[in-house]
């Protein structure tokens, strides 16, 4: 409890004043309280939703290198066929199309 120093003796505080500042407080912590446990549940949405995402990221990655180890062994199985044009005319491709990409670009 609060008191007032008045010529070396303490008063109390008028009983009212001091219940209507703690319901002032109850209240000030009621709003704080509040808006974490917003501040809490929109996180845990968020959180939720990245973890959806990385998931789904992760299957993308799964299906992109299996499918980028079948063409890598369709490729190491072109070199050992013993057609070495096919290559070069791989080769030739590749140059044209990032060439072509290359001048998009760079015109744009």
């Amino acid at each position: 409890m609060r008191r007032s120093h008045t010529n070396d003796s303490y008063a109390p505080y008028n009983r009212n004043t001091v219940e209507d500042e703690n319901e002032q407080l109850v209240d000030g912590l009621q709003n704080k309280i509040t808006a974490l446990k917003s501040l809490t549940i929109d996180i845990g949405h968020e959180v939720r939703n990245q973890n959806q995402m990385l998931r789904e990221m992760d299957d993308d990655f799964d299906s992109t290198s299996g499918f980028l180890s079948t063409t890598m062994g369709r490729v190491v199985k072109l070199a050992k066929s013993g057609h070495n044009r096919y290559i070069l005319y791989l080769l030739l491709f590749s140059f044209f199309v990032f060439f072509m990409i290359y001048l998009i670009m760079k015109f744009q």
